[in-house]
């Protein structure tokens, strides 16, 4: 996002953060409704054009906003919309980006304030390499063709009772309403969202065999100490790395595993 955007997301955010803040808003009842008014804009294009046209005032947007959804949400939802249609915005699609970022917030706070952000973040992350590795499973999940409610049976009987109920919810939606984008970049972004919970990054580890705790920790500390901030480890095995590990920090990649000195060495014999 650019501009007015960014300033505009980070307003209902901070917004939202003062609203989760208060324990008596229901966050995960909050995050449904905000996902039902992205679905809302998402569909209703006149509906969206109006409610960012900067030609109108913010106060007659609020109020529109307000007459739509008043009796059909929260009161804590019309009040985060009513602002968010306040702000300007860059683009059109800006507001139901930011809308639909703000329902996995509240979803992921949830996860938080029940001790249960780290095992949604792992099931996240667990759950990208099952769908990387299953070309069968993603062709299911992206099908076009598919009813929303096919997609939804499949994931409920794949995820219930097996994964967090915040981390069902999360991908159930990437899934159902993909809204142009593919399913590995969903995943890569709400992994994102959980780790800023914290204001953690996150660091994909692939190591030959499983790290042990003592080893986790001492890889967590480096990292953090290199990158200034608290870091997240995903874990992932695959013994065709041979050895060593590969830790990739956003797009940054440091290499130290066998094969890469391996094919290293290759490279300069032939060169």
């Amino acid at each position: 996002m650019n501009g007015a955007s960014r300033e505009a997301l980070a307003a209902a955010r901070e917004s939202l953060d003062a609203l989760t803040d208060n324990t008596s808003v229901d966050a995960a009842k909050l995050a449904g409704e905000l996902a039902s008014v992205t679905a809302l804009l998402d569909r209703e294009v006149s509906l969206r054009r109006v409610l960012t046209d900067p030609a109108q005032a913010g106060e007659a947007k609020a109020e529109l906003a307000q007459r739509l959804l008043g009796g059909q949400v929260g009161g804590e939802t019309v009040d985060l919309i009513s602002g968010m249609v306040r702000s300007r915005w860059s683009q059109l699609r800006d507001l139901v980006d930011s809308v639909e970022e703000l329902a996995n917030i509240a979803d992921l706070t949830a996860a938080q304030q029940a001790g249960a952000l780290d095992d949604v973040e792992d099931e996240l992350f667990r759950f990208g390499r099952i769908v990387s590795s299953s070309t069968g499973l993603r062709s299911a999940l992206t099908d076009k063709a598919a009813t929303t409610s096919a997609k939804s049976e499949l994931l409920r009987g794949l995820l219930g009772g097996k994964a967090n109920a915040v981390t069902e919810r999360l991908i159930v939606r990437l899934v159902t309403q993909p809204r142009g984008r593919s399913l590995e970049s969903g995943l890569e972004s709400l992994s994102k969202l959980a780790a800023a919970r914290r204001d953690r990054m996150v660091a994909v580890v692939t190591s030959a065999v499983p790290l042990s705790d003592q080893q986790k920790q001492r890889l967590g500390g480096v990292l953090a100490k290199l990158y200034g901030r608290q870091m997240h480890l995903n874990l992932d095995v695959d013994p065709s790395v041979l050895g060593g590990i590969s830790v990739q920090v956003g797009d940054e990649v440091i290499n130290g595993t066998i094969a890469e000195r391996l094919d290293e060495a290759t490279r300069r014999l032939a060169g």
